[in-house]
């Protein structure tokens, strides 16, 4: 028992999983301060604040000023539910570090609100990474700076192409201003990162983090999850990122699954002052959990890829590990996923469209079956998924996955006025001409566990 205590003791204080970092500064009740640095953006003499760290226990007292009422006065008001185009992704790197100009657009819708970046293996999980000696802070700040310049660039191409305003671009993107972090946390080689639109960040507050290891001995990060929990308006997300056991032997799933069940037990969330704040995964109004969840299909090799070279993803879906223990109530009891219509995210040779084990139509000597092992779920009401796809980057052996919702946020109805001049409407103005089909999932095309026909999932 003292081993894993002491391995406990020491990773919660290597990682602190308190803290996250933003880009602005949150004005806290207590006398406690924040550290602020600067970091040079690139490609200007303009420097911009480098994220600051904020303490778990500071921020959840923050209130930003122009928004603060008293809960009594909140209560009498009537809520409005307006919609947010909310974009999501996974992708585990492989513990490759990016290239400065690794391209990401398009990889990013440029015409959602709300961004969530969730990576594993941002570092390679070797011991002196997994026990604190790490450069996740380093990489993570390189993949935070190319996420800043494909979502400046894609805001800022977007307005000068699409707008007749004759606005100068520089004027113009002073007058956007973008996006800003909200919250980045890593954890070994888990990263989750949250960007919104400037205009909408006064309206995000009770901002918090929970990180839960899972792998060596039970509680080392090389394995798990990370945790964020914000308000937007009146009603609050939680995202969770996670990593979850490895292995494709029968009966690995069960590894997976308690992890799963630790995750959900093990974050928590403080309560806030008024200790009305949502303090469990399962207590906030909208739910994404998303990452390498690891299911693996449960079919013999050669079958697997038989399938996969005939594109029968139906045949395959019925064997997934996570579909199974979603309709036999193990884990993600009441979780939905979209459907999926693309081939299997892992896992590929590097710098290659090939699946690993096979090059040239040569079985190599290691033999690892393609799998869906990066999804992204969903849990509660309110949530609508537009896009379920997956990208074909060859920077790792896994292929990014993104979903984009349109998520039903309650606003206050006397901030309806003021909240008219900044609320994107861009969730209603996907154009259908330019997505391709197979990526579109209707609102009964999703998976709901325990109460389904299995015929009508594929």
């Amino acid at each position: 028992m003292w081993p894993r205590l002491v391995a406990n003791k020491v990773l919660k204080k290597r990682l602190g999983s308190n803290n996250f970092v933003a880009d602005f500064p949150i004005n806290n009740n207590n006398n406690n301060e924040s550290t602020t640095s600067y970091l040079p953006e690139e490609n200007n003499n303009r420097t911009t604040p480098c994220p600051t760290f904020y303490d778990h226990d500071d921020h959840d007292h923050h209130h930003h000023t122009s928004l603060t009422l008293n809960t009594t006065i909140f209560n009498q008001h009537k809520l409005n539910v307006h919609k947010y185009k909310f974009f999501t992704s996974t992708w585990n790197v492989g513990g490759v570090e990016p290239h400065e100009d690794l391209n990401l657009d398009d990889w990013i819708d440029p015409s959602c609100d709300i961004y969530v970046f969730g990576f594993q293996e941002i570092v390679p999980l070797k011991a002196s990474n997994v026990l604190g000696y790490s450069e996740s802070s380093r990489i993570a700040r390189k993949w935070n700076n190319l996420i800043r310049q494909a979502l400046n660039k894609k805001i800022n191409n977007k307005y000068h192409y699409n707008n007749n305003n004759p606005m100068s671009r520089e004027s113009s993107f002073e007058e956007i201003k973008s996006f800003q972090c909200i919250i980045s946390k890593e954890m070994v080689g888990i990263l989750v990162s949250v960007w919104v639109r400037t205009t909408l960040r006064p309206f995000i507050k009770h901002q918090s983090v929970s990180c839960v290891g899972c792998g060596i001995m039970g509680c080392l990060g090389n394995k798990g999850a990370v945790s964020v929990r914000f308000q937007i308006h009146e009603t609050s997300l939680c995202i969770v990122c996670s990593h979850l056991a490895s292995g494709g032997r029968q009966g690995d799933e069960k590894y997976r699954n308690s992890n799963v069940s630790e995750v959900l037990s093990r974050t928590t969330f403080p309560r806030g002052p008024l200790l009305d704040l949502p303090q469990k995964i399962l207590d906030h109004d909208r739910v994404i959990w998303l990452g390498d969840l690891n299911y693996r299909i449960s079919l013999p090799e050669a079958k697997t890829r038989l399938l996969v070279d005939k594109g029968n993803w139906s045949a395959l879906l019925e064997n997934d590990q996570l579909r199974r223990e979603l309709m036999d109530g193990q884990v993600f009891e009441g979780w939905q996923e979209g459907a999926i219509r693309f081939a299997p995210t892992y896992k590929y040779c590097l710098n290659s469209d090939l699946y690993f084990g096979v090059v040239n139509g040569t079985k190599g000597e290691k033999k690892r079956a393609p799998a869906w092992c990066d999804r992204i779920i969903w849990y509660g009401e309110g949530l609508k998924q537009d896009i379920y796809s997956r990208g074909e980057s060859k920077l790792s052996d896994h292929k990014p996955v993104k979903a984009i919702f349109s998520a039903e946020v309650c606003v206050l109805k006397n901030l309806g006025t003021f909240h008219g001049f900044f609320l994107s409407e861009r969730f209603e103005q996907i154009n259908t001409n330019n997505i391709d089909i197979d990526h579109i999932s209707s609102h009964d095309d999703h998976f709901i566990c325990n109460n389904i026909d299995k015929s009508s999932l594929f």
